[in-house]
């Protein structure tokens, strides 16, 4: 009888533990998939760049701004308080430009610019998407090892809570894009 219990103690250790690292795995995998957007993006405004430029020869600071703020993005730590304050900088510039863009006639009936103007819009809303899964995923991981009896091993074993991926206010929603002719 005496070696039940510690047995069923053991196993229930294992249990948390086990689960405890297929929440750290989700959390990571989550991240991926916002890492996956994020460099989609960051390879898009090139493109769109090159595309407006003939077409907004007076904008080389918005240009300038954008690049910038892409770089730093694409440079930044992996970490993802830091991650997001790039990325938030970024978006903030990419507003900007869709913005500056949209007071171009000629650019509002160019093909590449509105292919690569939805394309952007396409990849922000699935930067969103990401983004709330992988808060999802951290809210779960968090709320189970700060929770009892699991804190008991989390503690022990190194599990640490994971930041959620916020933006500023100013780039909450995806970038807007007027695909008017």
């Amino acid at each position: 009888m005496w070696i039940l219990i510690p047995s069923v103690i053991a196993l229930w250790a294992v249990f948390v533990f086990n689960r405890l690292v297929s929440l750290r795995a989700r959390v990571k995998s989550a991240w991926s998939d916002i890492d996956v957007q994020l460099r989609r993006r960051h390879d898009l405004i090139p493109v769109l760049i090159d595309a407006v430029k003939g077409y907004m020869a007076y904008e080389r600071l918005t240009f300038e701004a954008v690049t910038a703020a892409r770089e730093a993005a694409m440079s930044g730590s992996q970490d993802v308080a830091s991650r997001a304050i790039a990325e938030s900088r970024l978006t903030k510039a990419l507003t900007v430009l869709l913005a500056r863009v949209e007071a171009y006639p000629a650019l509002r009936a160019s093909e590449n610019a509105l292919m690569l103007q939805e394309e952007l819009t396409s990849t922000e809303n699935r930067i969103a998407f990401a983004r709330q899964h992988f808060n999802d995923c951290v809210m779960s991981y968090n709320t189970k090892i700060g929770s009892f009896p699991a804190i008991l091993i989390a503690g022990r074993t190194g599990f640490k809570s994971e930041p959620f991926f916020q933006i500023g206010e100013a780039s909450r929603a995806p970038a807007k894009v007027n695909l008017e002719r």
